[in-house]
């Protein structure tokens, strides 16, 4: 089988993976693609759940064989991808694919699969809310908070080429239109 690709994409701290892990549970014909990357994990998550953490070595040779369905150095040296094998994991276990990507890699993908996939980008309520929802996490240096507002500014400019924009100001209400979006998607031939 061949399945549907559902891409949902947002700046850093937009609320993206929030929305997609509250989806899932609610739509069994969908499987999370788990993505690689070369960063270190963070507190509590989990190679192969997560992501696969793979050293920026092990991330390149799979570049040069051709490994990945999409990838981007995102910073320096830190690369994010997706494998074409988790893809085709998902589409033999006959589901269709729920990405939660970075806002090139999603495009990337839609561009390459254009009928079977939706691209849903999920919009901050603004630049300041988006910088709010950073620095609440704790996670940030005042270094990589500015580079990560950066990132998100050219990132929004990005969303007039997605199939749908969602804005989560408030998450709930975000939540039920993502939900919403991706049912009228999937019940389509």
């Amino acid at each position: 089988m061949q399945g549907k690709m559902l891409i949902v994409c947002a700046p850093s701290g937009s609320g993206k993976t929030s929305i997609v892990r509250s989806v899932l549970p609610e739509l069994s014909q969908l499987e999370f693609s788990v993505s690689a990357c070369s960063r270190p994990p963070r507190p509590g998550e989990v190679h192969g759940k997560d992501y696969y953490f793979l050293s920026p070595e092990e991330f390149r040779s799979k570049i040069e064989s051709d490994d990945f369905l999409e990838w981007e150095e995102v910073y320096q040296g830190n690369y994010y991808g997706t494998l074409k094998s988790e893809v085709q994991r998902i589409w033999d276990s006959g589901k269709h694919v729920i990405f939660d990507v970075d806002v090139v890699g999603g495009l990337n993908i839609k561009k390459q699969y254009p009928e079977q996939s939706l691209a849903i980008f999920i919009m901050p309520p603004s630049v300041k809310e988006l910088r709010n929802r950073l620095l609440g996490r704790g996670t940030e240096t005042p270094e990589s908070l500015e580079k990560r507002i950066s990132k998100a500014e050219y990132e929004l400019s990005f969303a007039p080429r997605f199939d749908v924009c969602i804005i989560n100001d408030q998450l709930e209400k975000a939540i039920e239109q993502t939900r919403n979006t991706i049912l009228h998607f999937l019940q389509q031939e």
